[in-house]
């Protein structure tokens, strides 16, 4: 059997789990295809790549432009190392960079200035913006390394200040009303646990099986990173684990009785509909779970390397944020109990006559 592999072609799926094609075509907008398994996808497909080849690119690439940098990158083993996920949101952004108007500029000319101005375009969007300097700052890390030139243009660019902090992490409160709604082994409860006593994201979670668990260990392989974890498994996922066939692959699954496990969107909207069922909303979601594992393990006084050997953060930014907040708190009530333990002597109240 022959296979035709078709280039250009990304596959992209929406919040609800919709796979969505495009033809992604370097120095081309992107043009949206039919399904796959479309009758008419060849040929749609057959129409974008005459339409890309009649079509001036809005940027001649040169061989040291930006773009360039962009294009080589993206053929690099450190880019090939990245998950395919991580591949697929990056070339979104990369490809919206190639047709900028700065594309076509020399990538040695970049200053930090240039790489101010650009990500000041997007300061609408603040979370958006400082992730397009994420990328800024790979790019040219690449650059630097690997010989387009002798330094990097992003150091000392401050990231914008984001009025909101992501997720909103779960309260002690929230996690006894879903719990008191879901009983223990039920699928709510232990995706609950998974999420609460790992500490992981969604897209690790719905790989988690059996054959994870290594003499009271669960080993963690990160999508999105690819670090391997080793976590000790706590007592109240212990008995949540417990509860399921030893027959099944994963832990989590589509319905039950049934081996299909969950797509991370998938699981997701599952998610919601669980907490949602049990009266909490509001801005809750299975990433708050992450943080609120996080800020447990702040609480009881595990430093920020010890709170990532958990998580698996790559930086301690995120980590310290918890462990700050968790810290003024703890000094806050230490300052008040000491004010409270001071008695007041009534001579220190006359004044001199």
């Amino acid at each position: 059997m022959t296979i035709i592999r078709l280039r250009y072609i990304h596959r992209v799926k929406d919040r609800y789990g919709r796979l969505h094609f495009y033809l992604r075509r370097p120095g081309h907008k992107p043009i949206p295809l039919p399904h796959e398994t479309d009758p008419g996808f060849l040929a749609a497909y057959q129409a974008a790549i005459a339409s890309t080849e009649a079509e001036t690119p809005k940027h001649k690439v040169g061989g040291d432009s930006f773009a360039a940098l962009v294009d080589a990158w993206q053929a690099s083993a450190h880019f090939r190392q990245l998950s395919a996920a991580t591949q697929n949101n990056y070339r979104r952004i990369l490809s919206r960079m190639s047709n900028e108007d700065y594309a076509d500029h020399k990538a040695r000319d970049f200053e930090a200035k240039h790489i101010r101005r650009f990500v000041a375009r997007r300061s609408d969007t603040p979370a958006a913006a400082n992730h397009w300097l994420r990328l800024f700052r790979m790019l040219f890390q690449f650059a630097v390394e690997d010989g387009w030139r002798e330094a990097d243009p992003t150091l000392g660019v401050k990231r914008l200040k984001e009025a909101g902090e992501g997720a909103k992490s779960w309260s002690e409160s929230e996690i006894e009303q879903f719990e008191r709604r879901w009983p223990s082994g039920s699928p709510p409860r232990l995706a609950l646990a998974l999420l609460l006593y790992t500490g992981q994201r969604r897209s690790n979670v719905v790989r988690m099986g059996w054959d994870d668990v290594q003499d009271g260990m669960l080993l963690v392989r990160q999508v999105k990173t690819g670090s391997r974890l080793l976590i000790p498994i706590h007592e109240m996922l212990l008995r949540e684990i417990e509860q399921q066939p030893a027959t099944a692959a994963l832990f989590l699954l589509t319905r039950e009785g049934l081996p299909k496990g969950f797509t991370p969107n998938g699981f997701y909207m599952r998610f919601v509909a669980w907490f949602s069922d049990a009266g909490l909303g509001a801005g809750l979601s299975p990433h708050g779970l992450r943080k609120a594992a996080a800020r447990r393990l702040a609480e009881s006084g595990c430093t920020p390397h010890q709170i990532a050997s958990i998580t698996g953060h790559k930086t301690l930014g995120e980590v310290e944020r918890y462990t700050r907040a968790v810290d003024q708190a703890r000094l806050a009530r230490e300052a008040m109990a000491r004010i409270a333990r001071v008695k007041l002597n009534p001579a220190d109240c006359k004044t001199n006559e």
